[in-house]
């Protein structure tokens, strides 16, 4: 059959992503990659200077996604489809562009873990993530922002004459374009992807990219890369080089030999070709090979311990099977950014296909003879010469312009298109595609000024450009408050505070004192930011009660979204300050929160301990909660969990280290609250 691309629906029971938090991220949220390198770490020089290249300060301009639950519901998903007579890749435009699936026609086998359901979880850098497939991860370490957004997509020519599946989107954190190619070669038993970033700039933009693909996880699934050592990455925050496949007494190659979650990136060398491979007992997977520009190669694995299960749980329906990640990017590590020079970019092309081996060779305890089998059996299906000059064919291509819209992406891309009259062929931003949260700056970009209307303040832009156009702006509270944003996004937060203080005064609401707020807290003023805090909830509650409580007003149901947000933010923040008593007031005071939502339970547990009342919090652990936006690797159910276990043993008397040791013994760590990534 001819290579095709067509639409579909795909039903799965789904969590409802809900609304993006209306508070801007001013935070740089828990790091989990900060890495402590030994001094005899021996880290190459190109490696150690992409390490600490533009780390990310805050995820601005984009706003959280936390506003989904874990309540799922049967939901029928946009989806295209791109097969011809042996493969067919299940596409979700609306969902980051993640193929959902890669089904092998001639075997009747998926060479993905698909997940069963549809799940948002905190992995993103943003928040809302979701499990399964190949994604697609550009910005800064970690998930990308764009994971659980809509890309535009169309159909354009491929490079044999058949059908091409274009996906792209203006990435926001770096401010830049990128696409994605899918093809099917007539009668390929392999799917090619060429990925495309452009650096529209006049100055160096550092540059992150990983193809993360799941892949399904049993007691023999062996993960295989032309490597022989390979740099380590635990939750333990340290990065050392490691040989492969045995670390610490046992073969790391194989996910569900190791206990704790973890990540190793093969140092594959110079020259040699770029793939990796998870195979199953019978020596029977998924291959990824690209060309050389994907330099890197990783395995990141869940582990066997009750943690990682339970996360793996948590990420779908318990009862399935479990997966890991076989990864590809531009640097040796995901720790790394690659410069890309103004005017410049980067391309290569990927191939994913199926993969049949001597089970006995991969399976043996001769690891060079495991990857041998692995690379002959690769170079026979699909040679390297073939891949680059598919690459090359594809080249040409990459500027073609769609010629059939399939879905549609966001707006700001045809927002910079229209600020810095941008000509990127093959990715077209129209200006049919600005919507409402592009119009404030669009209004700013022909008139010079911002307008006040909105009640609540909508998402932000903080690039240099923007910030000048603000800072030439007639004043006013909504024209300060994002000046204070791109001002605090630069690293200037003195002028940010400044910014505020202006919109404050001229009646912005708030959102600047939420802002506020997070200055003081990150200045170490525990006590200032606990009052900044108790001054946003009050005036965000008098907004949500508007002039009538009686009568409906659109104003104040946009202020009902910002409270439960502020609630949660201020009540560790008076915690802090010793003032457990107004937190309970706050919580006391969101009649209008589901009182089911885990994030509160949480809270109400941590108010309870500091009022001296750990029977009490107990009680909330006991009727059990679950925090849908816990994020990957965080702690603080653990945490309070061991604090109140101490101050029950403790009495009224002090916390000392036998009595952390009792409280350990005598209130273990339930395991649906244990999350903990790394040894205890």
């Amino acid at each position: 059959m001819a290579t095709r691309v067509r639409r579909t629906t795909l039903t799965l029971p789904a969590a409802p992503l809900g609304p993006d938090n209306p508070l801007p991220a001013l935070r740089g949220g828990q790091d989990l990659h900060r890495i402590e390198i030994p001094q005899d770490a021996g880290l190459p020089a190109d490696m150690a200077r992409q390490i600490g290249c533009a780390p990310l300060r805050s995820v601005l301009p984009t706003r959280m996604r936390d506003g989904y639950g874990r309540t799922r519901r049967t939901t029928d998903l946009d989806a295209l489809v791109i097969e011809n007579d042996r493969l067919r890749a299940t596409v979700l435009p609306g969902l980051g562009g993640r193929v959902y699936s890669l089904h092998h026609k001639p075997t009747g086998r998926e060479l993905l873990y698909r997940n069963p359901v549809l799940q948002p979880a905190a992995f993103a850098l943003n928040g809302a993530w979701f499990s399964g497939g190949i994604e697609w991860n550009i910005g800064a370490t970690g998930h990308t922002t764009l994971s659980c957004a809509p890309l535009h997509a169309a159909r354009v020519p491929a490079p044999d004459g058949g059908e091409m599946l274009r996906l792209w989107e203006w990435e926001r954190l770096r401010d830049l374009p990128f696409q994605v190619d899918l093809w099917l070669p007539d009668g390929s038993d392999f799917l090619h992807v060429g990925v495309r970033i452009r650096n529209p700039h006049h100055h160096t933009v550092p540059v992150y990219w990983w193809s993360n693909t799941a892949v399904p996880e049993d007691e023999h699934t062996r993960v295989l890369a032309p490597a022989e050592e390979a740099w380590h990455f635990g939750y333990e925050r340290t990065l050392r080089r490691v040989p492969v496949p045995h670390v610490d007494g046992a073969d790391r190659t194989y996910p569900l030999r190791s206990e704790f979650p973890a990540d190793y990136f093969y140092e594959v060398p110079d020259g040699a070709r770029r793939w990796i491979a998870s195979l199953d007992a019978d020596g029977r997977g998924l291959v990824q090979t690209s060309t050389d520009t994907l330099r890197g190669r990783k395995l990141f694995l869940w582990g066997a311990g009750r943690a990682g299960r339970r996360w793996q749980q948590w990420l779908t329906e318990p009862g399935t099977g479990g997966y890991a990640e076989i990864q590809a990017g531009l640097a040796r590590t995901q720790l790394e950014h690659v410069p890309l020079d103004a005017g410049g970019e980067f391309s290569w092309l990927e191939a994913y296909g199926p993969l049949e081996t001597d089970p006995a060779a991969v399976h043996g305890a001769d690891w060079g003879a495991a990857r041998e089998e692995a690379a002959a059996r690769l170079a026979a299906v699909l040679p390297r010469a073939d891949v680059d000059a598919a690459y090359a064919a594809w080249l040409p291509y990459a500027d073609h312009e769609p010629k059939e819209p399939l879905a549609t992406g966001s707006g700001w891309g045809a927002l910079e298109a229209a600020r810095a009259g941008l000509d990127l062929p093959g990715t077209p931003f129209d200006a049919a595609t600005l919507g409402a949260e592009q119009e404030p700056w669009l209004t700013l970009l022909r008139t010079g000024d911002l307008p006040d209307a909105r009640p609540v303040p909508g998402p932000a832009l903080v690039a240099p450009a923007w910030r000048e156009l603000l800072e030439s702006a007639r004043p006013g509270p909504a024209t300060d408050y994002h000046l204070g944003l791109a001002q605090w996004h630069a690293g200037d937060r003195a002028q940010a505070v400044r910014s505020w203080e202006r919109a404050l005064g001229q009646g912005g609401g708030c959102l600047p004192l939420y802002c506020l707020a997070v200055a003081e807290s990150v200045a170490g003023e525990t006590g200032r930011a606990a009052d900044r805090y108790a001054q946003a909830c009050a005036e965000a509650a008098r907004a949500a009660a508007g002039p009538d409580p009686a009568a409906p007003d659109p104003a104040a149901r946009e202020w009902r979204a910002v409270l439960p947000a502020l609630v949660r933010e201020a009540v560790p923040a008076l915690l802090a300050a010793g003032r457990p008593d107004e937190a309970a007031q706050l919580l006391a005071g969101l009649r209008q929160t589901d009182p089911a939502d885990g994030r509160f339970r949480l809270l109400t547990a941590q108010v309870l301990l500091a009022q001296g009342q750990p029977a009490a919090a107990r009680q909330v652990f006991d009727a059990g909660f679950e925090v849908a936006g816990l994020r990957e690797g965080d702690e603080v159910i653990a945490d309070t969990w061991y604090a109140i276990a101490e101050r029950l043993v403790a009495g009224g008397g002090p916390v000392t280290e036998q009595v952390r040791a009792e409280a350990r013994l005598g209130h273990p760590l339930p395991e649906r609250y244990d999350y903990r990534m790394r040894p205890v």
